[in-house]
């Protein structure tokens, strides 16, 4: 029997080898045996079954990693197997533009001024994730679908072993937009009902952004949502959360805005941590931006922003690590990981500290940037107050009890 590589999975050499189902969003780790020989599969003419353990063949079939049927074609350019810088590079924020169809009272750009990546090199720096061992591409803006070649860029996208995840705020995702759309999943942004989501998007949106997503949900497409806290959603969470379940949305991310941007500007929209802790367990997301242990978040993250910057994320536009026109490899060993051992919460020996990863590092920092920053690349080790709360511990607790 021959076995080939399905064409829904890439191989990845990471820090550990491994094979990512892009359809499914799963990483398996692989031992160097198990690699080579799937490395045979994923060519056209495929391996010999024989090669390999009995069980470990039955184990990639009935994952969908591996099939006794030989593709009609292959998509996917396969295999990319080049040694991942460490930390690896999975996650790739890529803002192609900042304009956007909508000014929303948090927004963190606040006034933007038209940028967009060109498109040669919203291309050249995707194909410079994949040979990186990339993982996930996250298309965002403003909106994304007001770059004015997103049409090219998505025509192109199915060339790439990468899951591609587009961010949308969903008014211009019609069902002809959607019927062409080569992503694998959507994650529209819903801050509430009706009254809470109008609150900060407009009067109108809520009602066009829910029929586009039951529109993507009725076409196959993966769907999540993302929310933000704040003071005109308080009481609509447990709505949220009947209907998103009911949906079946695949992943619900809650987090809180840092004042930044338009939010700086709509006092009345804060919340206190107090007030928002709790509303972080209303999430059921199997999280984007994943850490390892000892770490804290973003360990695997960068973001292209508009202008061509490369940052740690979006929030530090100010911190550049290069521009991705030099490379997007020279730029990521820039951005210096941050160790959990490095924040306060460690300091007084925080027992929830692996499972937060120490929250929002930008958040942590945001209210005295001046004091509540390491010189060298601005990025705070203060306690994030938010996530504290939501954990249940108090701004005052020293010996990281929970009271």
């Amino acid at each position: 029997m021959r076995l080939y590589l399905s064409e829904n999975c890439a191989l990845k050499n990471l820090e550990t080898p491994s094979v990512y189902d892009i359809r499914a969003d799963e990483l398996y780790e692989l031992d160097e045996e198990a690699f080579a020989f799937l490395a045979k599969c994923a060519v056209k003419d495929g391996a010999d079954a024989s090669e390999a353990p009995k069980d470990f063949i039955g184990y990639c079939i009935s994952e969908g990693i591996a099939t006794d049927k030989q593709p009609h074609s292959i998509k996917i350019r396969r295999p990319l197997i080049k040694q991942s810088p460490v930390p690896s590079l999975r996650y790739l924020e890529l803002q192609i533009t900042d304009r956007c169809n909508l000014k929303c009272r948090h927004c963190y750009l606040g006034d933007t001024s038209s940028k967009e990546l060109p498109l040669e090199s919203v291309m050249r720096t995707i194909k410079e994730f994949e040979e990186m061992q990339g993982l996930r591409l996250l298309v965002t803006g403003g909106e994304p679908l007001m770059h004015s070649c997103f049409e090219e860029l998505n025509n192109a996208l199915t060339g790439f072993s990468v899951r591609k995840i587009l961010f949308t705020n969903g008014l211009l995702l019609t069902k002809d937009k959607l019927s062409r759309l080569n992503f694998d999943e959507v994650q529209f942004s819903i801050d509430g009902m009706q009254k809470g989501h109008d609150a900060l998007r407009g009067s109108g949106t809520y009602a066009k952004v829910i029929e586009n997503l039951e529109a993507a949900l009725d076409s196959g497409i993966d769907v999540s949502v993302a929310t933000m806290v704040h003071k005109a959603n308080l009481d609509e969470f447990d709505d949220m959360r009947s209907l998103f379940e009911s949906m079946k949305i695949k992943d619900w991310t809650v987090d809180v805005p840092c004042v930044a941007g338009n939010l700086s500007s709509n006092e009345h929209l804060y919340v206190t941590p107090d007030e928002a802790g709790r509303y972080f367990s209303y999430g059921f997301s199997s999280g984007m931006h994943g850490s390892s242990s000892g770490y804290a978040c973003g360990l695997h993250l960068a973001s292209v922003l508009s202008d061509g910057t490369v940052a740690k994320c979006a929030f530090y536009r100010d911190i550049p690590a290069g521009k991705a026109v030099d490379g997007l490899a020279a730029c990521w060993q820039k951005i210096a990981p941050i160790k959990l051992s490095e924040l306060d919460c460690a300091a007084v020996s925080c027992p929830s500290i692996e499972e937060c990863r120490g929250g929002c590092r930008y958040r942590a920092g945001v209210a005295d940037r001046a004091e509540s920053t390491r010189k060298f690349t601005g990025i705070s080790l203060l306690r994030d107050v938010y996530k504290c709360r939501s954990y249940g511990y108090n701004d005052d607790r020293n010996q990281g009890t929970n009271p």
